[in-house]
């Protein structure tokens, strides 16, 4: 019997020798903590449309006759979407100055129609196409200051 307790007595110290390497000897350790952090990106801003137009078709503007038609192109030149929401059409110098011949022929010897175009957004490097129409008033005084004129036309985007 001296030998059958001592064989249980091996068998024990060998099935806690074994659980202790197994199971034991793998410990993880670790510690808990909480935090918080910051961080930043910036923006960039908006950028002016630039616009171009096509020389008019419908022939010479006279007195009450033909209306012509004057194709523009919005182009945004920035590097993120923009919306192009309204684009207004006026016959003007130069960042709007009021506009008259040297011979006296003035805007108001012409009417420009609405522009005609699909608002929206514009890609980045992308485009915007429409019309717009300019016609020559019959006014009851001499226009003949208007012969050979060169009319501006001035676009305003945003």
């Amino acid at each position: 019997m001296k030998k059958f307790a001592s064989t249980k007595k091996r068998l024990a110290v060998i099935v806690v020798a074994a659980v202790l390497m197994l199971g034991g000897g793998i410990a993880y350790a670790y510690w808990s903590s909480t935090g918080t952090g910051t961080g930043s990106a910036t923006t960039g801003t908006s950028v002016v449309f630039t616009i171009t137009s096509t020389a008019p078709t419908g022939g010479l503007l006279t007195p009450g006759g033909p209306t012509d038609s004057v194709t523009f192109t919005v182009i945004n030149t920035g590097t993120g979407t923009q919306n192009l929401s309204l684009i207004k059409v006026s016959v003007a110098a130069s960042g709007g100055a009021p506009w008259t011949s040297v011979a006296g022929c003035s805007a108001s010897d012409y009417t420009v129609g609405t522009p005609a175009i699909t608002y929206g957004q514009i890609a980045p490097a992308g485009t915007l196409t429409g019309t717009v129409s300019i016609q020559m008033l019959n006014l009851a005084s001499n226009q003949d200051a208007c012969k050979s004129a060169t009319v501006p036309l001035y676009f305003v985007a945003s």
